[in-house]
């Protein structure tokens, strides 16, 4: 009788070595012809990222990290894309300048920017200047102070 179980158990490995069957978040099973062969690195990302549902978030952050080919090295050059929150991107110039120029463009932008990477959900763009100098914090402010003409007392 153990003779059989074992019989059995080596039956049953020798199927799972032979079939492997993993089933996937939709419910389907896949079939493998044999789960000790290797697969290739792209079939196995491309599931991972069907599965996790990852196609929207993976093109957005190549819309960052290949800002300079989206828009163009000119462009880049004076403007980075600082955030991409629910269709809106924020986009931040060198100058003031700059963010006009960028305003003025911003159809057009929005435009190259959906063809150039498809799968980013971008519906509008905000474009601001640079970061000036606040006189709010520090360690020389005064509450309810009014800036830097308070030094000059």
């Amino acid at each position: 009788m153990t003779k059989n179980k074992k019989d059995l158990a080596r039956e049953l490995y020798k199927s799972f070595r032979t079939h492997s069957r993993r089933r996937q978040a939709n419910g389907e099973e896949e079939v493998r012809s044999n789960a000790g062969d290797p697969q290739p690195l792209k079939n196995i990302m491309d599931s991972l990222v069907a599965s996790r549902s990852w196609k929207q978030g993976i093109a957005e952050g190549t819309l960052f990290t290949d800002w300079h080919k989206v828009v163009g090295a000119d462009i880049a050059k004076h403007s980075t894309p600082i955030s991409l929150v629910d269709g809106l991107l924020t986009i931040q110039s060198s100058s003031t300048a700059w963010a006009t120029q960028l305003n003025v463009i911003k159809d057009e932008l929005l435009k190259t920017i959906s063809s150039s990477a498809p799968g980013a959900l971008v519906e509008t763009i905000t474009i601001i200047g640079p970061n000036s100098p606040t006189w709010k914090k520090g360690l020389r402010t005064i509450k309810g102070g009014r800036g830097p003409r308070d030094t000059f007392g």
